[in-house]
């Protein structure tokens, strides 16, 4: 079977979209008719859909649909896991990676769930330090866990191509939560686990 790409969008958004993109091309100076800008409302349209299709995510609902009991209490970490954002400011890209940590309370989730819930979190208009105390509120409403941690590290270009324009700079946010924040020795291990190369 042939390999076929498939993407839903609302027509009327995206048809609202087109038609507001093809007047910001104009304002711009351009002109929207152009062959090299003829088809690119359209695709700035289904791109904007698509890069902020978290607001029709929950969050909740992924970590509750691989949710198992297990008697365990050692701490669970996944590092690195790739974010792309949209900076509210100024709707330009932030991206990094999210290193995320919980101790479980009685129940697990699969730890794709983790990285899904980046996602959903990440595809919305966003500033980094929401983003990063809305993934530890979903994990800690959902798993009732002892803890959780959360660390991002990101570039964001608004501060690289405008503004300042450092291209060096990556910001850096945590939060945690329970033992994380109660316990020094359990947040250093974390801080400890996810710096280190163990491969």
């Amino acid at each position: 079977m042939a390999y076929s790409k498939k993407e839903a969008f609302d027509s009327t958004t995206t048809e609202d979209l087109v038609k507001q993109y093809q007047n910001v091309i104009s304002l711009l100076g351009e002109d929207s008719q152009r062959e090299g800008l003829q088809k690119t409302p359209q695709r700035v349209a289904k791109a904007m859909q698509f890069m902020t299709q978290g607001y029709q995510q929950s969050a909740i609902d992924i970590l509750n649909s691989a949710r198992f009991r297990e008697d365990i209490s050692e701490m669970v970490i996944v590092k690195d896991i790739e974010l792309y954002s949209m900076c509210e400011h100024h709707m330009l890209p932030f991206f990094g990676k999210a290193h995320i940590a919980y101790i479980p309370n009685g129940y697990i989730t699969g730890l794709s769930k983790l990285a899904r819930v980046v996602d959903v979190f990440s595809r919305r208009l966003q500033v980094q330090e929401r983003l990063t105390t809305q993934i530890l509120a979903a994990i800690k409403e959902s798993l009732n866990p002892l803890g959780v941690a959360v660390v991002i590290e990101a570039k964001h270009l608004c501060m690289m191509m405008r503004g300042v324009q450092k291209q060096n700079s990556v910001t850096t946010t945590s939060a945690f939560d329970g033992e994380f924040l109660n316990n020094h020795v359990t947040r250093n291990e974390f801080l400890k686990l996810i710096s280190a190369r163990l491969s």
